[in-house]
């Protein structure tokens, strides 16, 4: 008996041992300043062969790394990126260029085409500055392996487990910002491609506006430098003015006491 328990133990273990952990497997590793290769051939959307260079044409990129025929978050996660750029005041294909950038390689021009027409009908305003790039397995591990994207695929769903994030790269091709989720912020998005353009795009207010904001690089996102000093700020005054009535409080006990001798 004890025998069968032991043997039902190993096996135990060892299932666990081999089953799929899309938590262990998938994540974002963080490599600020990274360098992308541009110059690896894709095709496009309409099957054109293309590279990063070429689609990106000296301008920002925003790169969403997704599976095209994804039947779960990429949909949303292109649907919430088109969210963000529309309620920002940088123009999609003469401001920056956003990149469906697909992770399946087995998927191909025609499946980046049916994303994309779903997401142009429904946001007319990335008609122009949006493409869909499929490639070889190989070249796709080279730009997410660089950005520190980690996917696996997962045989018993038969599906990529993947973060739901975009990458904001300079022209040049380094990665500046990862902004996380479904649905990233607007300002968020316009305070990274005013990194990302070095001066490039942006008006002054836009660059003053990043010394009022910082990157937290836990939650993806910018928070505003100006309310966290008023919130320190608060919090010392609030210090300092019970220190003043501990202080008055004291004196007035020690006056008492010389009062009562």
């Amino acid at each position: 008996m004890r025998a069968v328990l032991a043997l039902i133990l190993v096996l135990t273990a060892c299932g666990s041992a081999f089953a799929f952990d899309p938590f262990r497997t998938a994540g974002i590793d963080r490599r600020a300043g990274a360098r992308i290769p541009l110059d690896l051939v894709f095709q496009d959307e309409d099957g054109k062969p293309t590279t990063l260079r070429q689609t990106a044409n000296g301008k920002p990129i925003v790169l969403a790394p997704v599976v095209h025929r994804c039947p779960n978050i990429c949909g949303l996660t292109l649907a919430g990126l088109a969210r963000a750029v529309t309620g920002q005041k940088f123009t999609p294909g003469e401001d920056f260029t956003v990149v469906a950038f697909g992770i399946d390689p087995r998927e191909g021009p025609a499946d980046a085409r049916g994303s994309l027409d779903k997401l142009r009908q429904s946001f007319p305003a990335l008609r122009h500055g949006l493409h869909g790039f499929t490639g070889t397995e190989g070249d796709i591990k080279l730009v997410t392996d660089r950005l520190g994207y980690r996917y696996a695929w997962d045989n018993d769903l038969q599906q990529y487990a993947h973060i739901a994030a975009v990458a904001v790269l300079t022209p040049d091709g380094r990665l500046s910002r990862w902004l996380y989720g479904i649905s990233p912020d607007s300002t968020d998005l316009r305070l990274a491609l005013t990194e990302a353009g070095k001066g490039e795009i942006g008006s002054w207010g836009d660059q003053l506006l990043l010394l009022c904001y910082h990157y937290d690089p836990q939650t993806g996102r910018y928070g505003s430098l100006i309310w966290m000093a008023l919130r320190i700020g608060g919090a010392i005054t609030v210090i300092a003015a019970g220190a003043l009535i501990g202080l008055a409080i004291l004196g007035e006990r020690r006056r008492m006491q010389r009062g009562a001798s």
